[in-house]
């Protein structure tokens, strides 16, 4: 169920622009019935507590990651819906674009579905279902862990590449 709410002039504006009313087809009985039935089960199984809680596991796990992982440079959210910022070094906060996708794709592979967001794409968004838990975050967290390690895998032999270069030279 979703709905717009705006000022006038904002509403004018499609008006204006020559955007007619529109909607999609949640307007029907059956629509309607599935979405008070998911109200439902949202309250009656305390979701949105529940969301808040694990929410904060899962932040402490990320903040407890960026401890230990450089190319963490923020952890920021609220309940469920969290991005990691990746950076290149957090003095610079240049973002990390590659390594992101890097975290992305390795995280796939495991069948962990995460996305990039971000002006930058440096973001590695994380948005679990209602449902996800204490065994999930912990899964997740592990999953996050590999695949940060793996990410930085590419830019270390490079580093040790152009160090030993510059010995040999």
């Amino acid at each position: 169920m979703a709905a717009v709410v705006t000022r006038p002039e904002i509403a004018q504006a499609f008006a204006n622009g020559g955007m007619e009313y529109f909607n999609t087809f949640g307007g029907n009985p059956v629509s309607c019935a599935a979405a008070l039935a998911v109200l439902d089960v949202i309250e009656q199984e305390q979701l949105q507590q529940r969301a808040l809680v694990v929410g904060k596991q899962l932040l402490d796990g990320l903040h407890q990651l960026a401890s230990r992982h450089s190319l963490i440079g923020d952890v920021r959210g609220v309940g469920l819906f969290v991005g990691i910022e990746l950076v290149k070094e957090r003095e610079s906060k240049e973002p990390a674009a590659q390594e992101a996708e890097a975290v992305v794709a390795a995280a796939r592979a495991r069948r962990v579905l995460l996305s990039t967001d971000g002006p930058h794409h440096n973001v590695v968004k994380i948005k679990p279902p209602l449902s996800f838990g204490s065994h999930e975050v912990e899964h997740l967290l592990r999953v996050l862990d590999d695949c940060l390690l793996e990410a930085m895998k590419p830019s270390r032999q490079s580093a040790n590449l152009n160090s030993h270069e510059n010995l040999v030279q």
